[in-house]
């Protein structure tokens, strides 16, 4: 995980997080989201439910750089399915969050989960966007003309989660979504919108340190959610409570869903007032100048 906060000091928290990852396998401003209709335009609405799962049928291929995770009948009605590209915590493979990345591909889109288990400069994690355009162009591949790579997120959890900052010093990158990241990032790097997560009971990386980078991040559009009763690995397996919020982020930025917009934005902002769900919670002013539902 680890590594750089503002402020830049450095702190090393790899092998807690192994160990605790050990047990748990025993046991810009105003901008709109802009999708255009042939990337989303046919991908379903959920409505407001993005902690159940979405309307398609999971497909996973392992391999030996990448683990993907995409719908099985990917562009049954013409669409085009965004991209989320993912890193892990220390120690960790894809199969750790495997619930949580099949979630968010029965939602519609294709997530490229690097295996390394060091992911920390996103290398792995962006050559997934090569592999994926590569089969986007190659006609005999199942992704052939059904990827969306005009619309690409980078996410991550723990050490992935500094790497789902650093993945997106790429410009093909559009919005990243850190889960409880570890300090080896530097977000003046990056110029996409980000949603910061923390756990409220993280003794591995503290909800301070998260805030931290957040508040690093004042020249982006920014929005910080601490989950209330969280630990650091509250995230494995289908995602816990970051489950829901985490998918309507993607949903907004990647799909455009005007239901997802109205928990972030404007002044009826529905995550704000959810204290159920958040013992914190902020965003910044360029994620304020943001629109609201326009009704």
């Amino acid at each position: 995980m680890p590594g750089r906060i503002p402020g830049r000091t450095s702190r090393v928290f790899g092998g807690l997080l192994l160990a605790a990852l050990m047990a748990v396998c025993a046991a810009p401003g105003t901008a709109r989201a802009a999708v255009d209709e042939g990337a989303a335009g046919s991908v379903p609405s959920v409505g407001t439910d993005w902690g159940r799962p979405g309307p398609y049928e999971v497909g996973v291929d392992i391999e030996a750089v990448h683990t993907f995770y995409y719908p099985k009948d990917m562009g049954r009605s013409g669409e085009r399915h965004p991209v989320i590209i993912w890193g892990n915590g220390t120690g960790a493979v894809p199969g750790f969050y495997g619930s949580l990345l099949r979630h968010w591909a029965s939602h519609g889109f294709i997530v490229a989960a690097a295996n390394t288990p060091t992911s920390n400069f996103a290398i792995s994690m962006r050559a997934g966007i090569d592999v994926l355009e590569h089969r986007n162009a190659d006609g005999s591949s199942r992704f052939h003309g059904k990827v969306d790579l005009d619309h690409i997120a980078s996410a991550g959890h723990s050490q992935g989660g500094a790497a789902a900052v650093n993945a997106a010093v790429d410009p093909r990158v559009d919005t990243a979504l850190p889960i409880q990241p570890g300090p080896l990032t530097d977000p003046d790097l990056m110029d996409e919108p980000v949603f910061y997560l923390a756990g409220q009971r993280d003794l591995t990386v503290w909800p301070a340190l998260v805030k931290a980078l957040y508040r690093d991040s004042d020249h982006v559009p920014a929005v910080y959610g601490e989950v209330r009763g969280a630990g650091h690995l509250s995230s494995i397996g289908d995602g816990g409570d970051f489950r829901a919020p985490t998918t309507a982020w993607l949903r907004f930025w990647l799909l455009g869903d005007e239901n997802a917009r109205g928990v972030f934005f404007g002044p009826g902002c529905g995550y704000c007032a959810d204290d159920d769900l958040w013992s914190g919670w902020d965003r910044n002013s360029g994620a304020l100048r943001i629109p609201g539902p326009t009704s």
